[in-house]
């Protein structure tokens, strides 16, 4: 059995290009994180986009030296296929020499059929909600917006991912949510609890921390949204809890993100408001954050958004729906509202725009314990799902 202070072996296994953005970026701080709490880390990414620490062992799949296999070339679907099949074989000959096995969906199936079949527990990380849930819950929110999403999103349904994915599911020893909310869509699909495994994402401190001004009571409120600009997101109901408190009369509500065309001509009307500002992509989110009085994310599906914790770090109190997978507590370091519930948000921000001292006691609250959700602490709580996970496993095999 694996103790405290026991070594733990990953063999890790990434299809995509480590350190680049979004699930890139997740990737490659959980890979940095677990070695730096203590985990001996064997990581095959598609490609490397951001090296890591020299203690780190790294072998691309799809890339030699400076010699890439282009995703676009073979597909994107295929190029995750060949790492898979890859990492497969390489595991084969790495028996006894790694205790678990970390994959990422759609690039697993081969390399979790392998584990299995060599005796090595496995845990895939499950970044989002359960995929059908996912496309049920955004299909419906299209259907009411009367908008559709282009036939390439990410969340417009495709049966053979979902296919994929959930053949994954069923392989993989246990799945990693980074959430109660994603561990919940699993429950509620009929997988038992001993099957999901939670762990935590977090932030840089280096990026994401304050200015260390107070905020001045005489300004209006200042409101910010992060992330792509898309029915999943939930921006219509923040757009229509802004203009229904007085919040709207004084203070702005700044965008920070790219619109799917439709979705943009659908809220024309909202966004003319002279209170609301549309910034498009932008590269300064920290700054931005540092500016504002409130993060806003009114989501109806995610997985953790690390928008709501570089917020926090940065200052901001975040007000979010209970599907945003955000590490809060209602009233405590933030203000959580029913998902597509406008009602409650409207008032979540006219409670702040009216009593600025409730705003300063949630920031302060906020900031007091935002060192506990850095991507180093959910480095140590991945290595104990590490350890557990080995394990559990070891005495599953022995009864």
């Amino acid at each position: 059995m694996l103790t405290d202070k026991s070594k733990v072996r990953v063999l890790y296994s990434f299809p995509h290009k480590l350190g680049a953005d979004r699930i890139c970026n997740t990737a490659w701080q959980l890979v940095n994180a677990a070695s730096a709490a203590g985990a001996e880390m064997l990581v095959f990414p598609g490609a490397v986009h951001r090296p890591l620490p020299s203690q780190i062992v790294v072998s691309p799949t799809l890339a030699w030296g400076r010699l890439r296999l282009p995703y676009k070339v073979l597909g994107h679907l295929r190029a995750i296929e060949l790492h898979d099949r890859i990492v497969a074989n390489r595991l084969k000959d790495l028996l006894g020499q790694i205790d678990v096995v970390h994959a990422w969906p759609l690039g697993a199936k081969k390399t979790l059929q392998a584990a299995r079949k060599l005796g090595i527990p496995s845990v895939l990380e499950r970044p989002n909600a359960h995929t059908a849930f996912a496309y049920e819950v955004v299909r419906h929110e299209c259907e009411q917006l009367g908008v559709s999403l282009p036939s390439s999103h990410e969340h417009a349904f495709n049966s053979e991912i979902l296919r994929r994915e959930e053949e994954e599911y069923a392989l993989a020893d246990r799945l990693l949510c980074p959430s109660d909310f994603v561990r919940q869509t699993f429950l509620d699909r009929g997988f038992t609890a001993n099957k999901l495994a939670r762990h935590q994402y977090g932030y840089d401190p280096q990026t994401f921390f304050t200015n260390g001004r107070a905020r001045r009571d005489s300004n209006g409120l200042t409101m910010l949204f992060v992330g792509g600009a898309a029915p999943r997101k939930g921006l219509h109901y923040a757009l229509e809890a802004w203009l229904k408190s007085p919040a709207s009369e004084s203070g702005t509500f700044s965008i920070a993100g790219a619109f799917i065309p439709e979705y943009e001509a659908r809220l024309r009307g909202l966004l003319s408001h002279p209170s609301i500002r549309v910034l498009g992509h932008r590269s300064d989110v920290a700054e931005l954050m540092r500016k504002s009085d409130i993060l806003v994310l009114p989501s109806i599906e995610e997985g953790s958004a690390l928008v709501t914790s570089e917020a926090r770090a940065s200052g901001c109190v975040i007000l979010v729906s209970d599907a945003s997978g955000a590490i809060c507590t209602h009233l405590e370091n933030a203000l959580v509202h029913k998902a597509g519930d406008i009602n409650t948000l409207a008032e979540h921000i006219s409670m702040l725009h009216n009593d600025r001292s409730t705003l300063n006691r949630l920031r302060e609250s906020s900031l007091s314990t935002v060192s506990q959700i850095t991507w180093m602490e959910g480095g140590k709580v991945l290595l104990d799902v590490y350890r557990n996970v080995v394990n559990c496993y070891k005495k599953e095999k022995r009864n």
